[in-house]
């Protein structure tokens, strides 16, 4: 008897009382990609949930996109998610989340790919040669393994245009360039939007509304219009825009003191250290907060938690 889960990969084969998972077993003697592909969504919404701090929206929402997109067989397109929020709010740590929790071997999976602007495509002169390199790049991975992930940081530092090249790999259509590459994730993130997630969380707090509350119609249009009218961002006048080929994106909010100290308190366990209340406050007091007058939220997120408790030790 065979039996096949949610996500096409279980396979279980039983005889004279016994059932070998032949999955496995395949994986056993061979390094198929379906073999580093191993979604753990229940351990991803416990990450989520116990080590992101102060961004209700982004665990929903990413929680939900990557659950329906995974139990899909056949899906109709790629998952491509844009992350957008200031500085040392989370998204590049929920990004390896994402990565750690969908691939065996998390960020040393050979089919999880990333790239920064500045490190990939540092010379605007060159960017024919960029378009040329990326397109070949990811329809060779592809070609490799449909179930591949690719992240795109720094997005506000891309060449406007280059970022085009991939535009075939992000509808509908079943093939391109003889490849089947919609059971794949892409994954864009960028600081831009950041002061307009700002202003809303502060409006807000100057009201008095719970931060819980603000829902993602709140900030995705403030969001959209910073982003992509912005000529120096990797979207200006981008086809992917144009296309709406983005499927949601992800707001990161601005962190509060409590979000510091959360993230102080889980940095010092981290390290094997007793959350001692003096030091909690010490770091957390440390950081420059802002704006001047309330001094509400961080000006650095929880970016530099880590090398401030070596100051207090």
């Amino acid at each position: 008897m065979e039996l096949l889960d949610g996500y096409g990969l279980l396979f279980l084969f039983c005889s004279s009382g016994f059932c070998w998972d032949l999955r496995l077993l395949r994986c056993s003697f061979s390094d198929v990609c379906e073999c580093h592909f191993q979604p753990d969504l229940d351990g991803l919404g416990c990450d989520l949930a116990q080590n992101v701090f102060g961004q209700h929206l982004a665990r929903e929402l990413l929680l939900k996109a990557v659950t329906d997109f995974v139990a899909l067989e056949e899906p109709l397109k790629p998952l491509v998610l844009s992350f957008h929020g200031w500085t040392g709010t989370g998204k590049t740590y929920v990004s390896s989340l994402v990565v750690k929790h969908l691939y065996r071997d998390g960020s040393r999976s050979p089919y999880v790919h990333q790239f920064s602007p500045t490190l990939h495509f540092p010379h605007a002169e060159r960017i024919e040669q960029y378009k040329d390199d990326l397109k070949r790049w990811i329809q060779g991975n592809l070609s490799n393994c449909a179930r591949s992930i690719f992240l795109f940081d720094e997005m506000d530092k891309m060449h406007p245009g280059l970022i085009d090249v991939i535009v075939p790999f992000l509808g509908s259509s079943w093939v391109v360039y003889g490849t089947n590459y919609r059971k794949a994730i892409f994954i864009f993130v960028s600081n831009a939007g950041g002061e307009q997630i700002n202003r809303v969380a502060l409006e807000f707090w100057r009201t008095r509304k719970d931060r819980e509350e603000m829902e993602l119609r709140d900030l995705e249009l403030a969001i959209s219009k910073a982003v992509f009218d912005n000529p120096h961002h990797g979207f200006w006048q981008s086809q992917i825009i144009d296309e709406q080929l983005i499927d949601l994106i992800v707001p990161f909010l601005p962190l509060q003191r409590n979000h510091v100290k959360q993230c102080v308190r889980s940095e010092l366990k981290q390290q094997g250290l007793l959350p001692q209340q003096n030091l909690l406050q010490s770091v957390t007091d440390s950081i420059t907060y802002f704006p001047e007058e309330e001094q509400i939220f961080s000006s650095t997120g929880c970016k530099t938690v880590a090398s401030r408790i070596n100051f207090f030790l």
